[in-house]
């Protein structure tokens, strides 16, 4: 049996909102106030509820090629992620890129400057996107019990990205804060990734970097969902490979009209480009250059244009995952996003 550590919050008091409100009707959320927010650190992973019903699980035990949230439930308990491969006797749903789980943070081509490690064709350093016996993984060595205050909590993981062979080539330290509202939910991630054995750059791929896959009714292909991005452009062919401060992908789940965008954080120190796709793949990019076809980084072409961390440097990375319900104009991801930049 697992041992679960509970840990109280009250929410914050921010009302998100699915559309226009009446002030009656805005005053009757606020009344809802504080809402019983609890996280549960397991040995293998990590429970955010509300009240007693589950918000999201983050799974990080041993095995895994990487750390991921699933489910991702919004509000109203309709999951906005797909199921499968985690779930393999669920629902009928698309058998494609199994490395897609649900939501997680990873990158197609990391170089470990100086080491000797076993190439994959067609990548300069380590895959750690895919998954495989040729692929990096991102290994969780510990937690933090998790702390919280008035308005937030959050909860501590420690990775180490390894090789095949479990030699670790840098340390990573990744923060969630959680955020519960009457009709939208927040995840904070924090990512500092730590150059603690060599330097490390980036490779140029489309394959990464902070991504979603969402559930196979909210697609574009299937001409239900969409792609939006905060420049107001709608489509996988305007939005994909472009720069821009979030990414939206709503659609419908069973009968529902929701959503999930990935905020960037604003002091971020490199743009982000997307890797969004109209199968349900969403990913915000910062490493890709002009090798991806990302059209915003065309003109990065040269070496120097790659990302790197010297030895003993950081780099530190915000990103979060915005639920809400409703379609891009509904869910006011705009506005809430301008909220979202002022959260330290």
């Amino acid at each position: 049996m697992r041992t679960k550590r509970s840990l109280f919050l009250p929410a914050a008091l921010l009302v998100l909102c699915a559309g226009p409100t009446t002030a009656a009707a805005q005053e009757r959320e606020e009344r809802l106030f504080p809402a019983d927010v609890t996280i549960w650190v397991n040995r293998a992973n990590i429970e955010f509820r509300v009240y007693k019903n589950e918000a999201a699980i983050y799974e990080f035990g041993d095995g895994l090629a990487k750390p991921y949230f699933w489910p991702l439930e919004a509000s109203n308990s309709r999951q906005v992620t797909r199921s499968w491969p985690m779930r393999k006797d669920g629902p009928d749903e698309s058998r494609d890129h199994p490395h897609q789980k649900s939501a997680w943070f990873t990158y197609g081509d990391v170089i470990p400057e100086g080491m000797k490690i076993k190439k994959k064709k067609g990548v300069e350093g380590l895959d750690f996107w895919a998954e495989g016996p040729d692929c990096g993984r991102i290994v969780c060595v510990r937690t933090s019990k998790g702390e919280n205050d008035q308005n937030k909590a959050w909860v501590t993981t420690y990775n180490e990205w390894q090789t095949p062979d479990g030699d670790k080539i840098m340390d990573e330290v990744r923060k969630i804060q959680f955020y519960n509202w009457t009709t939208a939910r927040l995840f904070i991630v924090d990512i500092d990734l730590y150059a603690s054995v060599v330097p490390i750059t980036f490779g140029d791929t489309k394959e990464g970097a902070f991504g979603v896959r969402v559930a196979d009714s909210m697609r574009e292909d299937a001409r239900r969902g969409q792609i939006s991005n905060a420049e107001g452009k709608t489509g996988e062919k305007a939005c994909w490979g472009r720069v821009s401060a979030w990414c939206d992908y709503s659609g419908p789940v069973n009968g529902d009209m929701v959503g999930i965008t990935i905020f960037t954080g604003p002091n971020n120190p490199i743009p982000t480009a997307w890797h969004a796709r109209g199968y349900g793949l969403m990913a915000a990019n910062p490493f890709g250059r002009a090798k991806s076809g990302f059209p915003d980084m065309k003109d990065k072409k040269d070496s120097k244009d790659l990302v790197r961390i010297e030895k003993g440097k950081h780099l530190k990375l915000r990103y979060a995952l915005f639920l809400h319900l409703g379609d891009v104009k509904q869910g006011r991801v705009a506005q809430r996003y301008e909220e979202f930049k002022k959260i330290k």
